[in-house]
């Protein structure tokens, strides 16, 4: 199984699909579907029993799962490639910028 480049926490935009152009944060991740879950991205309504946090139930808004193909790394505002390499003083991989060869975080 390859190494994912996107990781939680990470700020990304969507490049493709219905929520095209919309930015967020990374919430969660599903390493075996590669799929993530985005803040605030690819919204769908969901109906939900009463229960103690929320006791009238009803339909609400939560964020769906959307492809990792269809997300970029945004750095800085910008989006960017992704790429590894081997870090000389740690000896660990580490993400790099492919066009700046910078390394992320």
């Amino acid at each position: 199984m390859a190494k994912l480049k996107l990781k939680k926490g990470d700020t990304v935009k969507v490049i493709s699909g219905e929520s095209r152009g919309s930015q967020g944060k990374i919430l969660s991740i599903d390493i075996k579907k590669n799929r993530a879950t985005v803040e605030g991205v690819n919204l769908v309504s969901k109906s939900e029993k009463p229960n103690a946090k929320n006791t009238n139930g009803g339909i609400v808004k939560k964020e769906g799962s959307i492809h990792l193909s269809n997300l970029m790394l945004l750095v800085d505002g910008k989006t960017v490639r992704v790429g590894r390499k081997l870090d000389e003083k740690t000896n660990k991989l580490v993400r790099i910028s492919k066009k700046t060869k910078e390394v992320i975080k």
